[in-house]
């Protein structure tokens, strides 16, 4: 997106936002792909609880895991707008396929913030490439907005750690190569790279959720994991406030996309579904309480990417308010995408609570938004402590 310019005086155009070239010929490609290869299969895989290897071996061909990193270390090397872009697209088709995106690259770009030379060297390059899918583990059974509080123990033996606790509500957590795991350490946090055929980590499915179902959700049991001393990350101390806070960080601005892209895919359904329903004469979209909630979608929608929008350009000039940004984004477009759902599936009456129609779908997935990276009740704490600076 190029840069927002101050109008010149009497400049009636005012300021001016808009996307390159580039950045449109990137969601087009995106669009296509989930048209072609995720719209028509979501339904199914949610009804599963399952992704398929296929369509994450096309994501690794693609380059969409690892997009946002350097092309240096094996990454795609886009924009934080077009990354953005991306995430949007593919959370339109499948919030559980965008949220291997989402924590793959937390965990990534944790790495390449602070990861030690060897796993800036060795595992990185891996990652950016999605030869290795990565996973957060954060969260734990008595752990969840209070993250600092987690209690998984790690213990330092010679040249190496040993953990040993639970986790839980871990994304991917099936099917991941391996873990940031965050852990207490001579009582205060670290974080940990850990792979996953470490002796002594186990994981157990967790089918019983109401949204993204297809994302191989976890629980992972540490039992004394002995993890190298080079595999932590940062360092002790470091783990909450600086490894856990550049994760959420990039998750929190993915998800805000990817909750567009839900509030985008409940439009498109209801503009489809009340044009060619018809009721007591005239098709659904004529009728005034319909157009209501028409409205309130189309206008939730567009302001929640011009959220994201403005947040990904403030990320993209390393802005000090970027953060803050994020977080404002995410609010809105979680919440957004949670009305935009619920509203859907009134507009679609009975047919809205059948797996016959996504809308059913879109509502659970949207829920999971304003819980994830940050519950909206975080979220207003947070921006109510850190108002942002005035455009």
């Amino acid at each position: 997106m190029t840069a927002p310019a101050k109008p010149s005086k009497g400049d009636a155009a005012g300021i001016r936002l808009e996307l390159s070239e580039a950045q449109r010929q990137a969601r087009q490609r995106c669009r296509d792909f989930v048209a072609e290869w995720v719209a028509p299969e979501a339904g199914a895989w949610d009804r599963e609880g399952r992704m398929p290897e296929a369509v994450i071996a096309e994501l690794r061909r693609r380059g969409y895991l690892g997009a946002h990193l350097a092309r240096e270390v094996g990454g795609g090397g886009v924009d934080a707008i077009t990354y953005g872009l991306l995430t949007e697209e593919i959370g339109r088709g499948c919030s559980s396929l965008r949220s291997l995106l989402t924590v793959h690259d937390m965990v990534s770009e944790a790495v390449r913030r602070w990861g030690s030379p060897h796993l800036k060297s060795e595992v990185l390059p891996h990652l950016a490439r999605a030869e290795l899918l990565a996973a957060l583990a954060l969260s734990e059974p008595n752990v969840g907005s209070d993250a600092a509080s987690v209690e998984t123990e790690a213990e330092r033996d010679g040249d190496a750690f040993v953990l040993t606790g639970c986790k839980r509500w871990i994304t991917f957590g099936m099917i991941a190569d391996v873990f940031l795991v965050f852990a207490r350490c001579g009582g205060q946090v670290a974080a940990f790279l850990v792979p996953a055929a470490t002796g002594g980590l186990a994981r157990q499915p967790i089918t019983t959720v109401v949204g993204t179902r297809a994302a191989h959700l976890a629980e992972l049991t540490l039992a004394r994991c002995r993890v190298p001393a080079d595999h932590l990350v940062g360092r002790v101390g470091f783990g909450f406030s600086h490894v856990a806070a550049t994760a959420l960080d990039l998750g929190r601005y993915s998800v805000a996309w990817g909750a567009v892209g839900i509030a985008q895919a409940c439009l498109d359904a209801c503009l489809s579904y009340t044009a060619s329903r018809h009721q007591f004469g005239k098709p659904l979209a004529k009728h005034q309480l319909v157009q209501r909630k028409l409205t309130r979608m189309i206008v939730d929608t567009r302001a929640a990417r011009l959220l994201c929008y403005q947040a990904g350009y403030r990320r993209s000039i390393g802005a000090p308010d970027a953060a803050t940004e994020t977080l404002i984004a995410k609010y809105f477009a979680s919440r957004a995408a949670t009305r935009a759902a619920n509203d859907a599936v009134q507009l679609h009456g009975a047919n809205g609570l059948s797996q016959d129609y996504p809308v059913e779908r879109y509502l659970r997935d949207a829920k999971v938004t304003e819980i994830i990276e940050g519950s909206t009740q975080i979220q207003q704490i947070a921006i109510a402590s850190y108002p942002p600076e005035e455009l």
